[in-house]
């Protein structure tokens, strides 16, 4: 989908189950990877799609996308559940990278809006938020995807 300097965004798939277990386990999530590879499966039959950052071996970074429709908005609003950067990665643009991937697919499914649900105790998350031009707006972050006139 999209890459970088080697680093390349995708779709995850179930091969990716055991590098993607270890990128959660960094953030306290444990999940087996049977269960792991269901909940993908889950996803993409759902509105929604799950995108890692790879470069040479395990996932540096993933992204999960959902999204639905109000009667408030004139189209579907895609919401970001989880955005995470491996420990060790971070500062190297991998999320920055997540977000475009992420909007991009948003357009895609008609999306008109992108909103990020903040995790409670991440200091840095509302800084790197507004630096991607998300709002801050109660305990998400909002960003319109539509062109600014």
């Amino acid at each position: 989908m999209t890459s970088r300097f080697g680093m390349e965004v995708r779709a995850a798939n179930a091969g990716d189950a055991a590098g993607m277990m270890s990128l959660l386990a960094e953030a306290g999530i444990a999940i087996e990877a049977t269960e792991m590879a269901s909940r993908l499966a889950a996803i993409r039959r759902a509105a929604g799609t799950v995108l890692i950052a790879t470069q040479w071996g395990p996932p540096s970074g993933i992204v999960i996308l959902h999204w639905y429709s109000t009667l408030g908005e004139a189209g579907p609003i895609a919401l970001i559940t989880t955005l995470l950067v491996a420990l060790d990665d971070r500062r190297r643009g991998i999320g920055r990278l997540l977000l475009k991937a992420a909007a991009q697919v948003a357009r895609s499914a008609g999306c008109v809006r992108l909103e990020l649900i903040a995790a409670s105790g991440d200091a840095t998350l509302p800084e790197f938020c507004c630096a991607t031009g998300f709002a801050e707006a109660g305990s998400r972050f909002v960003r319109s995807l539509r062109k600014q006139a």
